[in-house]
């Protein structure tokens, strides 16, 4: 009997061990980056991304100079390739000054196109309403 009750616990504590390495093992944060150019050497900027397996959660911090004017709107646009043009994905609101820091929670969708390398960030302004400087959101 107390042998079956030794591996009972033994049983239990190795799946409580599982648990708590498999938990740990499946929750990361992943750094991205993106370098933002425009039509002209005047306007360039960079982002530094983060996401968080565990809780979903994109954050940003993006630093811009040299824009035409001040910026009116700012996006994630994706899924697409590099080069490719793709729909607002993520709105990125406070973008008025440099640098634009946020997050936001994503869809397991959304965070796939993200970690694939499928996002793009892109800064608009009032002289160029389609987008001034725009970059590949990569690893």
């Amino acid at each position: 009997m107390h042998s079956t009750i030794s591996r009972i616990r033994l049983a239990g504590l190795g799946l409580a061990a599982l648990l708590a390495t498999g938990s740990m093992a499946t929750a990361e944060t992943v750094q991205l980056k993106a370098d933002l150019k425009g039509s002209t050497a005047a306007a360039t900027g960079n982002a530094t991304v983060t996401y968080d397996t565990a809780s979903k959660q994109v954050t940003w911090q993006i630093t811009y100079s040299g824009l035409s004017g001040t910026p009116t709107a700012a996006h994630f646009h994706g899924p697409a390739q590099p080069g490719a043009n793709a729909g607002v994905a993520v709105p990125i609101p406070n973008v008025a000054t440099s640098p634009a820091q946020g997050s936001a929670t994503l869809t397991d969708a959304q965070a796939a196109d993200l970690l694939a390398g499928r996002y793009y960030i892109n800064i608009h302004t009032a002289a160029n309403p389609a987008g001034e400087i725009r970059g590949q959101v990569t690893k």
